[in-house]
């Protein structure tokens, strides 16, 4: 589905939910401060609430603004990464995280500028149900999950998705996912 990108930033501040190409993967994500965005997203995965979510940073000085930094943000985003990093409010954007620490991403795609223009953290896990295949082509996702969507943005070309799930940065470590 097209949308115009100044659609696009009103639409995610209006909670709507996405299916999207980030640089690995496709992903399923919303505005991370919109809690009831967020979670309609863990019922679309039929995940457990109290698993923490990732989201896409709206730019490094709001990573450094709300986190306590034990990596060089330059070394990894924009990029495949995704930072684990300690809040330094405990209680933010808890319906995302509850733990102490939220997984931050960049990833080094075009839409995730036009995700950024909107200027809130963005919701990013993979579209799949809880402990199923994530999705590469927009093929591969299961229709109730496409169902329960708002928008369906395809990736520009198949070439962009790398197709390997970000790598984690834990203690300034990269850590394989299992």
């Amino acid at each position: 589905m097209k949308i115009k990108n100044k659609e696009l930033t009103e639409e995610i501040l209006a909670g709507k939910i996405f299916i999207y190409p980030t640089d690995t993967i496709y992903g399923l994500g919303c505005n991370a401060e919109d809690e009831t965005a967020v979670e309609r997203i863990k019922e679309i995965k039929g995940r457990d609430k109290d698993k923490p979510i990732s989201i896409i940073a709206p730019n490094i000085k709001w990573i450094e603004e709300n986190f306590i930094i034990d990596v060089k943000i330059s070394s990894y985003l924009p990029g495949p990464y995704t930072l684990i990093l300690k809040k330094k409010n405990p209680n933010f954007l808890n319906w995302v995280s509850s733990s102490e620490s939220i997984g931050i991403r960049i990833p080094a795609n075009k839409f995730t500028k036009e995700i950024q223009k909107a200027k809130v953290p963005f919701v990013t896990t993979s579209v799949n149900l809880s402990r199923e295949s994530f999705a590469l082509k927009i093929e591969d996702i299961k229709p109730e999950i496409k169902n329960k969507v708002d928008y369906i943005i395809e990736a520009e070309d198949e070439k962009e998705l790398s197709g390997k799930p970000s790598t984690l940065i834990i203690n300034g470590k990269p850590m394989e996912r299992k």
